[in-house]
């Protein structure tokens, strides 16, 4: 195994590739590297957690009381703010359900988005404009600075509470089940991505999937206060309408776009050049390929969403993430929000 990366990089950022430079180069690499590795399997899978791991005790121990924390903090957030809104602003019952879920996550990607970009925008790092960068002086059990750490501390914990809330919390949906392994691979990455160092990429992933779902949970609140206190209210109409459509070619372009011609030619091909025996590149490369699927998955949901647009089958913005209301489960209570449901609507299920 390579004990460091290169020293340095090219003199000037390396130009983004097309989709198809992406894949034959990715492909090369890939298939150069299992060529190449003579005592692939098991043995070798443990000997690089052995030598290339870090991960302390105290730093898990950390990661699950932060999800505690975030689990502790929702629910004191739905009881104390999310719901007393709700009431005063007089949103229509299957609304005042949801609209906690939606607030919640708002605000949590809004903040994280926000710090990612500055990390990435704010300071010296130059991961974004430079992807490759991103594996330049890599070499194992690196420290990881503060500010990226703080920021792997706040996602990686706020996806182990996520896990639980998509059971227990949050309403169910048809996408739920695939929701649910998103946010298990997701967590997933950032655990093994901050023990093997590879911090640097993870931030540039986390920035280009944040701001899909800042927009997705914009777009729902305005929907549920749309209709608040029985009237039709146009601003918030224009503001969900707005947001639909900047979240639909906002994912496009940076979870369809930007990942893979950044992040995964970066993991895929990159990578080996500043580290050619970098450790578990097939297993960091597979996870990171089921999270491109993934939001294929679901960018297919907002086609299908816009072609039901276009054609008049749908004439009102509901729910992104349930746009076919003949096809939809009925969404499953969420502990927190039972309450509510059954002090406001007594004979209806969502």
């Amino acid at each position: 195994m390579a004990a460091a990366g290169t020293a340095a990089g090219p003199a000037g950022p390396e130009p983004m590739p097309s989709y198809a430079q992406l894949v034959q180069r990715s492909w090369g690499s890939a298939l150069a590297a299992a060529r190449g590795c003579a005592d692939c399997g098991w043995g070798l899978a443990r000997r690089g957690l052995a030598e290339h791991a870090h991960l302390a005790p105290p730093e898990l121990l950390l990661l699950a009381l932060g999800a505690l924390g975030w689990t502790a903090l929702r629910s004191a957030a739905t009881a104390r703010l999310f719901r007393p809104l709700a009431k005063r602003c007089r949103l229509q019952p299957r609304d005042a359900a949801k609209m906690p879920e939606s607030a919640w996550k708002f605000l949590f990607y809004l903040g994280a988005w926000s710090y990612s970009a500055y990390l990435l925008f704010g300071t010296d790092y130059p991961f974004f404009h430079d992807p490759p960068s991103v594996f330049y002086d890599w070499t194992p059990g690196m420290v990881v600075p503060r500010d990226i750490a703080a920021a792997y501390l706040l996602q990686g914990s706020f996806y182990g509470h996520s896990i639980y809330a998509t059971l227990y919390m949050d309403a169910w949906r048809k996408d739920s089940v695939v929701m649910l392994i998103h946010h298990v691979v997701t967590l997933v990455l950032i655990v093994s991505s901050y023990a093997f160092r590879y911090h640097n990429v993870g931030i540039l992933v986390l920035f280009l999937h944040d701001i899909s779902d800042v927009q997705l949970e914009f777009t729902k609140l305005n929907v549920y206060f749309k209709s608040r206190g029985g009237s039709h209210h146009r601003l918030h109409a224009l503001a969900a309408d707005l947001g639909c459509l900047s979240f639909s070619l906002s994912w496009f372009w940076f979870r369809l776009y930007w990942f893979p011609l950044k992040v995964l030619y970066a993991t895929c091909h990159s990578s080996l050049r500043s580290v050619p025996d970098i450790p578990f590149y097939f297993f960091f490369n597979a996870l990171l390929l089921l999270l491109t699927l993934m939001n294929l998955y679901w960018f297919l949901y907002i086609v299908a969403f816009a072609a039901k647009v276009l054609t008049g089958q749908v004439r009102e913005l509901k729910d992104v993430r349930e746009y076919d209301a003949a096809e939809a489960q009925s969404p499953k209570p969420s502990k927190a929000e039972k309450p509510l449901r059954n002090g406001l609507v007594k004979d209806k299920r969502f």
